[in-house]
């Protein structure tokens, strides 16, 4: 696989690091009024997180830090890992500015273990719209081995593979399956100006390439590296408009949005959590 993907998605994430940091959909000013606030995406993840302090987790693929500091105040000693420099600046001068002691460090998520260390961690998370970014599951899953201490766990939630694989519905409200659900060689090249949350401007950079990866490839190049599975929930939220005008935010569960009709059709996220073997 050529890093020919590597150079383009860098290009459009350094885009997006430097519009995010200034958008209401961040509100990085939240977390510098109130030394409690925590990202939506974290709030929704305690039930299943638990308690976490004073445990070493790396954050791998931490865009500009708010999930890594939500993680941080619940008594964690928190590293985060992107590929961006842009974003990791902006992370740190957030973490600065809060009086959190986070570490971050800036590299491509495959080179995790090389640049922080084997077996130091007690815990890898990896949040929404992370994994879609990496070609193979299989070497992310070797690099979340190669972080864990034996014992250690890995929590993510991510947008179900099948949410990635859907087409925006039709008119008549069908929901349409048109992209790939698994691990394809050639990446799905996109275009567009637009990033997640509101912005002051369109993105220069509207190129990215991403790919799907099955449940079940998943699981199996977690099992295949010495992790057990411990937990897998599937949730019909996730925390973005993800199919456009079909969605409205959930009444109860602040940042998550579902389907406005027919929510039992279609898983939207998904929460797995496994242990390195001892």
């Amino acid at each position: 696989m050529s890093d020919d993907y590597l150079e383009v998605n860098l290009a459009n994430w350094d885009d997006r690091a430097l519009l995010h940091p200034h958008s209401t959909g961040y509100d990085l000013d939240r977390f510098r009024r109130d030394e409690a606030a925590v990202s939506d995406v974290v709030r929704f993840d305690l039930p299943r997180l638990g308690s976490i302090s004073g445990l070493e987790v790396v954050h791998l693929q931490c865009h500009i830090g708010t999930d890594t500091l939500s993680l941080a105040r619940q008594g964690a000693t928190l590293t985060g890992l992107d590929f961006s420099p842009v974003a990791i600046e902006a992370a740190t001068t957030l973490a600065n500015e809060t009086g959190a002691e986070i570490t971050y460090v800036c590299s491509d998520v495959y080179n995790a273990v090389e640049v922080l260390g084997a077996m130091r961690f007690d815990m890898v998370y990896t949040g929404i719209g992370a994994i879609g970014w990496l070609p193979s599951i299989q070497r992310w899953a070797t690099t979340v081995a190669g972080l864990l201490r034996p014992g250690g766990q890995l929590f993510i939630r991510e947008g179900h593979p099948t949410l990635w694989a859907m087409d925006d519905p039709r008119p008549d409200g069908l929901l349409v399956i048109r992209y790939p659900y698994f691990e394809t060689e050639a990446p799905s090249v996109w275009e567009g100006a637009e990033t997640y949350v509101e912005a002051s401007r369109p993105l220069a950079h509207t190129t990215t390439m991403e790919w799907n990866h099955g449940l079940g490839e998943i699981m199996t190049a977690l099992i295949d590296n010495g992790l057990s599975l411990t937990q897998f929930v599937e949730h019909d939220t996730v925390p973005y408009m993800a199919l456009g005008e079909y969605m409205e935010a959930h009444p109860t569960l602040p940042g998550e949005f579902w389907l406005k009709e027919g929510r039992e059709r279609l898983p939207l996220s998904y929460t797995l959590q496994a242990t390195k073997e001892s």
